[in-house]
This record gives structure tokens, sequence and C-alpha cells, in this order.
């Protein structure tokens, strides 16, 4: 069983706090991020007119969505990548289907990437959108089979 990098952490200061996505259409990413976030045993933990934030306020980086502060449209990232860490490949394969039955789209089907590390472990995931185009993946570091 491989810790989660969450659990490696603890009480270890983070590099990563949060993460913001871009949106233009806070109710539509709402939608989205509460589907993915219950997957994750999370919700929301900040909810303001522009901004919604998914976490929790002692576990791991969360992820929020935003009207961008500028009032201009929200545009994506090019190379810009937000990775949810899974607890094994049914979670991976799960968030793929619930991204995609929210308004997502398909970046890349659920499975292994590259080859096994000299430990036997192997980088497993699902790519996909958010309804704006953000790009995300779900992800674990996994024995290979």
């Amino acid at each position: 069983n491989v810790p989660s990098v969450a659990s490696r952490f603890r009480g270890v200061r983070r590099m990563i706090g949060y993460v913001t996505v871009g949106t233009n259409d806070l109710e539509r990413a709402a939608r989205f991020y509460d589907a993915v976030a219950a997957e994750l045993g999370v919700g929301r933990m900040m909810d303001f007119e522009t901004f919604i934030a998914w976490g929790k306020w002692d576990g791991g980086a969360g992820i929020a969505a935003t009207k961008p502060f500028d009032g201009e449209k929200a545009t994506v990232g090019n190379g810009t990548m937000v990775a949810i860490e899974a607890k094994d490949r049914e979670q991976v394969q799960k968030l793929h289907e619930i991204a995609l039955a929210h308004g997502g789209s398909d970046e890349g089907e659920p499975g292994p990437r590259g080859e096994p590390n000299e430990n036997g472990m192997l980088f497993y995931a699902a790519y996909f959108r958010d309804p704006d185009g953000n790009k995300l993946n779900a992800f674990l570091m996994d024995k290979a089979a």
C-alpha cells in the first residue's frame, strides 16, 4: 500500500495550498467541481459570489473556481494542468466518468503512462478538461500489474 501524497506531509508545511482555475460561468463550474469533490470525499470550504473553493481546511491542497478579479474573460493557461490524486485505479476511472458526465471533455482515457520505475511503481492517470477548458488529470502511483 502506497501512502498518499497528503499523508506524507501531515504536520509539514506544503508547497501548494490550493489551485485556482478561472471560469466564465461559476454556476456551471460549481456543478462540475461539486461532483468531482464529492467523489474525493470533500465539499465546499468557501463559497462567495465570484469564488468557490473545495477541500478540507486541514487537508491537502484544495481547488477553487473563480471569475477573474479584473472583470475580463477567463482563459485557459496553455501548458497549465491541475493534478488530482486518486486513491486507486477505480477512482481514476470514476473521476474521468464524473468529469465527462458534468460537461467536461476527454483528454486521455484512464490507463498507465510510461514504464514502471525501479521500485515497480507506475504512473496511472486519466486526463480531462472542465467545462471552461481547464485541463485536469486524476492520477496515482501504483504497483505495476
